[in-house]
């Protein structure tokens, strides 16, 4: 089940269903795209009415920020999880390895790509892994996106992890979704947490919610102007959000008695 966070659709659902939705995908060999959501999504939806269509128009939304899955838990009155970005890339790989599908990563530079491949090719020793492209970082003709459209899909990968960042990651998969027959995540970040190029925040930063702390603190040049930006209008306007249900549903509960 879908419900709003602001403006921005969040499906309720937990990493068993994620990885089931993944298995029937693959079979019908049909163009899919999931997006892994943060605070840092959930605000760009709200700034951008175009950014806000290409994230909602996803087959599924999940909650990868520990607050989102603490409101999405309020809205809907049940005990929802969060389905982290990396643990959701690894969940999926160990899968994969077992139904026997392919892999690719496109995204992140070659070094960070040769890493990743490394630290995967460790873990799951018999996983297909059949695409690793590192595409350029500026904007690119139609030609080369063609071409690289053409070798996703000459692969035959079946699970594609997309590390271009948000809001960019998310946009390329809406853009192509129709053009390839695999199943995308927009994974971000968790290509370097996996490569080991970045280190997670701890697990007990994670569990109240603060893991942007770690990252901010890791990377304070790149990462301030978002969560200054950010983060104080996500707590006001979800407060606001959640009062106003909370008001809405008594209101509903009288007109019924």
């Amino acid at each position: 089940m879908r419900r709003k966070i602001l403006t921005m659709d969040v499906d309720s659902c937990s990493l068993e269903d994620v990885l089931d939705s993944t298995n029937q995908w693959v079979k019908e060999e049909q163009g899919k795209y999931v997006c892994v959501a943060n605070v840092h999504m959930c605000m760009e939806t709200f700034d951008s009415e175009n950014y806000r269509s290409v994230v909602n128009s996803a087959d599924l939304v999940v909650p990868d920020g520990r607050p989102l899955a603490w409101v999405l838990s309020l809205l809907s009155g049940d005990r929802l999880t969060q389905v982290r970005g990396m643990d959701l890339m690894l969940s999926l790989c160990q899968n994969a390895d077992l139904k026997n599908q392919k892999i690719g990563f496109y995204g992140a530079s070659s070094e960070t790509l040769r890493l990743l491949n490394n630290k995967i090719a460790e873990r799951f020793p018999e996983l297909q892994v059949v695409l690793s492209i590192s595409p350029p970082f500026r904007e690119m003709s139609d030609r080369e996106t063609d071409r690289y459209i053409a070798e996703i899909n000459e692969s035959a990968v079946d699970v594609l992890f997309v590390g271009l960042g948000c809001p960019k990651q998310e946009v390329w998969m809406a853009e192509h979704r129709d053009r390839v027959t695999c199943v995308m995540f927009g994974v971000g970040a968790a290509f370097d947490f996996v490569a080991g190029v970045k280190n997670p925040a701890p697990r007990f930063l994670q569990k109240i919610g603060m893991e942007w702390c770690h990252r901010l603190l890791s990377e304070p040049k790149r990462l301030w102007k978002r969560y200054l930006k950010h983060n104080p209008r996500f707590v006001f306007l979800s407060v606001c959000q959640l009062i106003t249900a909370r008001v809405a549903n008594r209101k509903f509960s009288r007109s019924i008695k």
